[in-house]
């Protein structure tokens, strides 16, 4: 456990230190989400306010009083009212052209569960979220003629 708290903290501390490296194409930003806040949303919000092209979820801890997430292969979203502990969410997300989150919650007794992030996902006390940028990349969505989705599309600058 301790080895894994000393390299959790080293990784964090490398990204930080590329983050503010003049020659690095990455970009860290965090933010914190407060109680009735929705999660995709604001993160919506901050790649819009921010212009980020090539976004992604480094991490996220918090907790949600309201969850809203559409399951695998299933045509809408589900929606649970207690409080859960975000224990995972990841995703990509570029300000022209929206998010791809997915993200595990956990209930009172642990039972976890997961999906694809709708809007509707309310902050019971906290949010804190890091989100990295890769600068030299764009990030488009377009229509997969496999899939019939609009899919993650990732151009050089």
């Amino acid at each position: 456990m301790l080895y894994s708290m000393k390299y959790l903290l080293f990784s964090l501390f490398f990204v930080s230190c590329m983050s503010t490296h003049p020659h690095s194409n990455a970009r860290v930003y965090a933010l914190r989400l407060h109680p009735g806040q929705d999660l995709k949303r604001e993160i919506v919000a901050f790649a819009q306010q921010h212009q980020i092209e090539a976004g992604y979820i480094v991490t996220c801890v918090g907790s949600l009083q309201k969850v809203s997430l559409r399951l695998a292969n299933q045509p809408s979203a589900s929606e649970w009212e207690d409080k859960f502990e975000i224990v995972s969410l990841t995703g990509t997300l570029s300000a022209n052209h929206g998010v791809h989150l997915h993200a595990a919650v956990s209930d009172g007794t642990g039972k976890t569960i997961g999906g694809h992030v709708t809007d509707g996902n309310i902050v019971y006390t906290t949010a804190e979220i890091v989100i990295g940028e890769a600068r030299d990349l764009r990030f488009t969505r377009q229509r997969d003629s496999v899939t019939t989705y609009n899919e993650l599309f990732i151009e050089q600058k």
